[in-house]
């Protein structure tokens, strides 16, 4: 049984880098939009994505101060604090409309994703 487990060993020392890279370069080729806080607004406040592709939002703060970014009905939340860039990746989306918000700016921190 020793022999047979040691015997494996180069092979999955072999397989190990390439499962790694095909992960990050999955990760990579997601399509990704950009979103900015600023003075307690997003902006864009509509961003459209394709329908039924996952998808990621890299979210800058320019403050000033701490927003969040969140949306009840896609179950995200994040904090993100002045000058801090973060991504969020998306599960695929039906077609639709999807709200986001700001909890610390809920006046005027607000926008949506549009999936088609």
């Amino acid at each position: 049984m020793n022999k047979l487990r040691l015997s494996s060993l180069p092979l999955l020392l072999l397989l190990l880098p390439g499962s790694l890279l095909l992960s990050v370069s999955a990760h990579a080729a997601l399509p990704a939009y950009k979103l900015t806080i600023k003075d307690g607004r997003f902006e864009p406040e509509t961003i459209t994505v394709p329908a039924r592709t996952r998808f990621k939002i890299v979210i800058t703060n320019q403050g000033p101060g701490p927003e969040e970014f969140e949306s009840k009905e896609l179950r995200k939340e994040s904090v993100i604090a002045e000058g801090v860039t973060r991504s969020i990746v998306f599960a695929p989306l039906k077609p639709g409309r999807y709200r986001f918000f700001g909890e610390f700016h809920p006046d005027t921190a607000e926008g949506h994703i549009v999936a088609k």
